[in-house]
């Protein structure tokens, strides 16, 4: 008979019965009372009365019968702890048994038994068999480590656990190896700050070894910490992708998923020119592909992962277009995601294949993907130019159809298919207008309201139609009215005599009868510009619009990195760092991929140039300052904590040219990243940089990017000498002196500490107030030994940038407190911001055309190095030691110019167009043109490049 019996008696007086028989002599009716009781806990019944009756049954040799009662034990070891202690000596026996089975039963409960009171008996035990011989037992015990060190993280440093853990890598069973990098990876994720897993050549070696031997879920696990390595150089990244390769041919997708992050993250340290980097985009594609046979709730999460890895790489599955396209009995959140796939892969080879798939879907009944799949059509219209003629046939075809979603979506795909192709299609607006009336969603009424306002000279009736939209103004969405608006009053602009009354009536709807702030300021705008400078006004209203680009909804690329980070993970899924859905992120690691070293950036073929190059949202400078006094004050001199990086604020990019006509006149065509329309033509503009920036840019970008060959050595960053921060007379006869260093990847502060006063100095510790650039001492201030009278120390304090931030006037301000046992004293300095550059600061060339013309001419700023008499190539090699990276050098009218890149911590980047007057003597100033999204820098890095050249 089954075990279902134990489930169905719901008498009266069971507990009392259940108690007589776990008293018992005999074994069967005991084993049968331990599994009613089991039976009474599962489904929720409270009988935490038999506690003592069912711990009295654990002395026994019956594996079967102790599996129950340490189940048992668990579920109540909380409610009842003074109860569970009566069952440590069991543990401690059973730790002991010949039988390895329950030697490993025994450590997994004790692990699982949460009460504090408890896990100082099971140390002893944990120990023993963290050492035992059987490999079985020692994996359990692995786990347990991490289990104990959640609930009690002091006890197991001080017993010294973590250290016999580390040994277990070393474990001659594939499987404990596992499960010791499983429990340090775990502990590891809690205490961010800890660095247990200390990689090196040679644990990743035994590590390598080990993935071939252990099970599935062991392999996951050292492929999750092989991850999070950080190899020296691009032989070792390449050793290590040739040992993982093999994973791609497993059964089991996390296995396969995790293989994949592992090789995505050391591409990025492979040259490009390299055989092997080329073998490897090959060998990537099978398994992902055989990822969509699975079934679909796996597909959808191969899909969502893959998503990632083509705006990454899109090279690596640019030949699979045909495993993307959708199939009948899919899912519909798969067939989302495959047409997601199918336009971010779709290029000039294969575009007639997929608008061939794209109109079959528009006929589908599935509403959600017809819609898409009408959309997607206009997407590839805009990405792929010489598909725009057959996409916009197609979508008129669609609108003949006369299903009213279809021609909703329709109408709103060619407003943006107009934006990005001017006078070139406007031959099908009449057809558009014969569908006015079917119009009900707002985005397509206001899609279709932008056309006739921005083409009203082309439509006989644009007043007409203008006039029937006004008629249910009040009704209508937000979205509608303010493009109503606009469209009227650019209709006006265009035939003034006509439309006077139209406009006026629409400024009294939007202004006087209006609650909506929005419309009402926008409606008092154009009154104000109407009434008093109609040129001006229709300079405003009529501007020449920038070009829309594709790609409006690719990942931000410094997301995109920490995305493929966590490939196969929950963030992979959602498209979230952790720490946007992990509560309480305590432990979330912002994870990066690492700096690329590839020697030569060859330029790729324009179908497989990187569809992910988008600048949209980059972090930014700072919040403001607050009471700096305060702060200071209430400082807490302790040893800094290094807690996880604080996330700045975004700053969204605008798009305009800045290379002042330079730039323009080398690509020889308009590469213009441009605002994507939102619904309405007012959208905030979303900036993106165009795909296929390959394809136009012509010779002239050759000549731009002609790189000479030896640009740039390094020669580390330029240390300015110590100077007085702190006078003795001011702190009581301690001076302080210092200055600032970067030394590959780290800051430090070095100072100079000399004690004038007549008494000992000790106790020394140092603090920061929040400043701009959130530095922070990265350490504690140690002074090993007192500081007697007339003596002097020279410290070197390792600072970091995750402390907290707030905006300080001047920028690069920094406020500091030192304590020692006479008194605490504050000074504040100016720190260099070279110190901040960082090292992977080298923009890729095309990207940097691209956000050049994309950051607003507003932003840039000009500046004069004078008497610098240094040629081009002495200069690119001084700023390359500090991290101002030359992308480019030309030669224009004798002048030498430099393109350059930087990038400060904080994620800011800063561009640099910088002229030479090579072999002039009488002329030695350099001109420097700084562009950025956080103007506010530009005036600090001038300073740093003029501090760099002159010394």
């Amino acid at each position: 008979m089954t075990d279902s019996k134990y489930f169905t008696t719901t008498k009266k007086g069971e507990i009392f019965e259940l108690k007589a028989e776990l008293n018992s002599d005999k074994k069967e009716k005991k084993k049968e009372a331990v599994k009613k009781v089991i039976a009474s806990m599962t489904v929720g019944k409270d009988v935490s009365a038999l506690f003592p009756d069912v711990v009295n049954c654990m002395q026994t040799d019956n594996l079967e019968l102790k599996k129950l009662v340490y189940l048992y034990l668990m579920n109540y070891a909380k409610s009842q702890p003074d109860m569970a202690i009566m069952a440590v000596n069991t543990f401690v026996k059973d730790c002991e048994d010949p039988n390895p089975l329950i030697r490993a039963l025994a450590v997994r409960t004790m692990g699982c038994i949460r009460v504090d009171k408890i896990t100082e008996y099971l140390c002893e035990p944990l120990r023993k068999c963290l050492k035992d011989e059987d490999p079985y037992v020692r994996k359990t015990a692995a786990v347990c480590v991490a289990k104990l060190h959640d609930i009690n993280a002091q006890l197991v440093e001080d017993q010294g656990f973590l250290d016999t853990l580390k040994d277990l890598i070393s474990d001659s069973n594939p499987m404990v190896v596992a499960n010791a990098v499983a429990a340090l990876s775990e502990i590891a994720e809690s205490h961010p700050s800890s660095n247990l897993l200390d990689l090196n050549p040679q644990s990743i070696n035994k590590l390598l070894t080990a993935l071939n031997e252990c099970t599935e879920w062991g392999q996951i696990f050292i492929l999750d910490c092989l991850a999070n390595y950080m190899p020296k150089d691009d032989r070792e990244a390449q050793s290590i992708c040739e040992r993982v390769t093999p994973r791609l041919s497993h059964a089991n997708s996390a296995v396969v998923l995790s293989a994949v992050k592992v090789l995505m993250k050391f591409m990025e340290m492979l040259s490009k020119d390299l055989d092997y980097y080329g073998t490897l985009l090959k060998k990537l594609a099978p398994p992902l592909v055989t990822l969509l046979s699975a079934e679909p709730e796996l597909q959808y999460v191969a899909l969502r992962n893959i998503n990632l890895i083509v705006q990454k790489r899109p090279e690596i599955l640019k030949h699979e277009m045909k495993v993307f396209f959708v199939k009948y009995n899919d899912p519909i959140y798969v067939k989302l995601e495959k047409l997601d796939i199918m336009i971010r892969l779709a290029s000039q080879a294969n575009i007639a294949q997929v608008l061939a798939e794209l109109k079959e879907y528009a006929t589908e009944v599935d509403v959600d993907f017809v819609r898409k799949a009408v959309r997607a059509i206009g997407r590839c219209a805009i990405k792929v130019e010489q598909s725009a003629e057959r996409c916009v046939s197609t979508l008129l075809d669609l609108i003949q159809t006369k299903v009213n979603y279809v021609v909703q979506e329709a109408i709103v795909v060619i407003k943006d298919i107009f934006r990005k192709y001017p006078n070139k299609y406007e031959s099908v607006i009449a057809t558009l207008c014969e569908n006015l009336d079917s119009l009900d969603e707002p985005e397509a009424r206001a899609a279709m309201i932008w056309i006739v306002g921005e083409y009203a000279e082309r439509i006989d009736n644009a007043d007409e139609l203008l006039e029937s939209f006004l008629e249910g103004f009040h009704d209508e969405s937000t979205q509608v009215q303010l493009q109503l608006l606009t469209a009227i009053v650019k209709l006006f602009l265009k035939k003034p005599t006509e439309t006077q009354e139209l406009v006026q009536q629409v400024l009294s709807l939007a202004t006087q009868d209006s609650d909506n702030p929005d419309l009402r300021d926008r409606g008092y705008i154009y009154w104000r510009l109407l009434s008093t400078d109609p040129v001006a006004a229709k300079e405003v209203v009529l501007a020449e619009k920038p070009l829309i680009s594709e790609e409006t909804d690719l990942i931000e690329p410094t997301l995109l990195d920490e995305l493929i980070c966590y490939i196969g993970t929950l963030a992979s899924v959602y498209h979230k760092p952790p720490s946007a859905f992990v509560e309480g992120s305590r432990g979330v690691v912002h994870k990066s991929l690492p700096p690329r070293t590839g020697s030569s950036e060859s330029a790729e073929s324009p179908d497989a140039a990187p569809a992910g190059v988008q600048p949209s949202e980059q972090p930014a400078v700072i919040p403001t300052q607050g009471d700096l006094l305060g702060d200071l004050l209430n400082l807490d001199l302790g040893p800094p904590v290094s807690g996880p990086p604080i996330a700045a604020s975004s700053v969204q990019m605008g798009a305009v040219d800045l290379l002042g006509g330079g730039l323009d006149s080398l690509l020889r065509s308009d590469v213009g990243g441009s605002p994507a329309m939102g619904g309405t033509g007012f959208a905030a503009p979303s900036t993106v940089v165009p795909a296929n920036l390959g394809a136009p840019l012509g010779s002239g970008l050759g000549d731009l990017f002609d790189l000479t060959g030896g640009v740039g050595t390094l020669s580390g960053s330029y240390v300015a000498p110590k100077s007085v921060w702190l006078p003795a007379m001011k702190a009581k006869g301690l001076e302080i002196s210092g200055t600032f260093s970067r030394q590959v990847g780290s800051i430090s502060m070095d100072l100079l500490l000399t004690n004038k006063a007549l008494q000992v100095m000790s106790d020394f510790a140092i603090q920061f107030n929040r400043n701009s650039f959130g530095l922070a001492p990265a350490a504690p201030l140690q002074v090993h030994t007192p500081l007697a009278p007339n003596q002097s120390v020279e410290i070197s304090l390792p600072l970091n940038t995750v402390g907290s931030v707030m905006k300080m006037d001047p920028l690069n301000n920094l406020q500091v407190a030192v304590k020692n046992n006479i008194d605490v004293f504050y000074f504040s300095t100016l720190y260099p911001l070279h110190i901040l550059f960082v090292e992977d600061g080298k923009m890729e060339r095309q990207m940097f055309l691209a956000t050049w013309k994309d950051i607003p001419n507003e932003n840039e700023a000009q500046f004069q190095i004078k008497e610098c008499p240094l040629n081009a190539d002495a200069v690119s090699n001084k700023l390359q030691g500090s991290n101002i990276f030359t992308i480019a050098k030309r030669n224009v009218e004798g002048q030498d110019m430099l393109y350059q890149s930087l990038k400060l911590t904080n994620g800011i980047w800063v561009l640099a167009e910088l002229r030479i007057q090579p072999g002039n003597p009488s002329f030695t100033d350099l001109e420097l043109s700084l562009k950025c999204r956080a103007p506010e820098v530009s005036q600090h890095i001038y300073q740093a490049y003029e501090t760099i050249l002159k010394n």
